[in-house]
């Protein structure tokens, strides 16, 4: 398939809840199947900034450069021998109506714009990242603390298994799921000092993943990020 967007992800920021798979069964798009790492399930918060955005080579002005928040679980497809590992997203948060609105229209993905902020700090090595959402007239927030510099993935870590999947996943309206590929490069990451989510979950995902995210998480990390590619999407039957 071609390419459909390409842009930059950079500072990825992302927490990660072990959550039961039983509460992740009913979103999982027909074709796949829930991935598991150590025998667990994941959900994650990740928060990240979207840089010189074009839709089909095309910028579209005032829209290259946002942020965007989504809580995502993990999947995967067999085709044959290839293995394909995904994300299905739960939600999708953009500051701007018309990326929302491509976005809804042409993977059918669950977007929703809301005012949106972000502010970076360095501390000798270290950095601080935070992503601010708003959502009536309160400021929802996800922040990590990263010491030192950013170093290579290690092979078989629970970092690698959440960032090194490179399909999506959704339902399709009229039946059967959309598949669709993203490129990019292994990215290295920071490690953690500290990481949160403060804000009202129940309003922003529902009762079921409130508690979830109410708790501390079970890793996170920052990742520095590259450019991506995200393919067009084909419909599975």
């Amino acid at each position: 398939m071609g390419i459909f967007l390409t842009a930059e992800w950079r500072y990825l920021a992302m927490l990660n809840y072990a959550v039961d798979p039983q509460m992740l069964l009913p979103r999982v798009p027909a074709g796949t199947e829930l991935d598991f790492f150590d025998g667990q399930t994941f959900v994650s918060l990740v928060g990240f900034r979207f840089l010189n955005t074009k839709v089909r080579g095309i910028p579209v002005p005032f829209h290259r450069d946002f942020d965007e928040v989504n809580l995502r679980f993990y999947v995967k497809r067999r085709e044959d021998a290839l293995v394909k590992r995904g994300v299905v997203f739960i939600q999708e948060i953009v500051p701007r109506r018309a990326i929302s609105l491509v976005a809804r229209l042409v993977y059918n993905e669950n977007y929703r714009r809301l005012p949106m902020r972000h502010e970076m700090k360095r501390a000798g090595a270290g950095l601080s990242v935070q992503y601010e959402w708003r959502l009536q007239s309160h400021w929802n927030r996800l922040t990590v603390h990263a010491k030192s510099e950013p170093r290579q993935m290690v092979d078989g870590s629970a970092a690698q298994f959440i960032a090194e999947h490179y399909w999506g996943y959704c339902a399709h309206p009229d039946g059967g799921s959309l598949e669709y590929q993203v490129e990019h490069p292994p990215w290295k990451i920071w490690e953690m000092e500290r990481a949160e989510f403060a804000g009202d979950a129940e309003a922003l995902y529902g009762a079921e993943f409130a508690g979830i995210l109410k708790q501390q998480p079970d890793s996170a990390f920052l990742a520095e990020g590259s450019p991506i590619a995200v393919h067009t999407a084909r419909r599975l039957a």
